[in-house]
């Protein structure tokens, strides 16, 4: 019987001690989990900031604007070419296996 008691002491130690282990593993898992959740949210927050800039800075009102102080304008027909040139100058053969 006391052989038996011993057991159940060791026992109950060893459980109590591998609970404790644990449940300190379990809190510094979700530490982790929240600041990662933390970091993921403010980079949802930022890639909105950035979106709503780029659509702030390619407002073609605001290109046209800036376009015209640097003294440009809309494409003139002569500037246009039919590309007969450029086909004429890209004599390289086509890349294989790409």
């Amino acid at each position: 019987m006391r052989l038996l008691n011993i057991a159940a002491f060791f026992f109950a130690l060893s459980s109590a001690l591998l609970l404790y282990g644990l449940n300190y593993d379990t809190r510094r898992l979700e530490a982790e989990v929240q600041t990662k959740e933390r970091l993921a949210d403010d980079a949802r927050s930022d890639i909105a900031v950035l979106k709503a800039e780029r659509g702030t800075l390619a407002r073609p009102d605001r290109i046209d604007g800036l376009a015209r102080q640097l003294g440009l304008g809309p494409p003139k027909t002569d500037q246009f070419d039919s590309g007969r040139e450029v086909s004429e100058l890209d004599t390289r053969p086509a890349a294989k296996g790409r």
